[in-house]
């Protein structure tokens, strides 16, 4: 089954972005399942590469990482990213810049769409 991830909330201060790469996380583990996650708004911040967390605190950009080495894919909406002054040299390894028509097509493509 083809899942598509939309995550709207910023990486720390609410559990939503969390819970969704928790599922997303535990989904790509599945033989046959494929995950692609799309980060929009605030959510744009969960793929910033070098995140610091204290020590047991989760870290939201290494749970990213683990979707994306899965075979998951991972992209930001590019107006978010410009909007918060983030490169494309600033994202994970695994995640890159998309787009509107990006997100578009990966809803197409997908057999389930989860929001958070």
């Amino acid at each position: 089954m083809k899942t598509l991830f939309v995550l709207n909330d910023p990486p720390y201060g609410t559990e939503r972005s969390y819970n969704a790469l928790r599922l997303a996380g535990s989904l790509i583990k599945r033989e046959g399942e494929e995950v692609r996650v799309f980060l929009i708004g605030d959510a744009a911040a969960c793929a910033k590469a070098g995140q610091k967390v204290p020590q047991g605190y989760y870290n939201i950009a290494d749970m990213l990482g683990a979707v994306t080495r899965r075979r998951g894919e991972a992209a930001v909406c590019g107006s978010c990213m410009d909007a918060r002054g983030m490169a494309e040299a600033d994202l994970v390894a695994g995640a890159s810049r998309g787009s509107m028509d990006l997100l578009t097509e990966w809803t197409v493509w997908a057999d389930k769409v989860l929001v958070f």
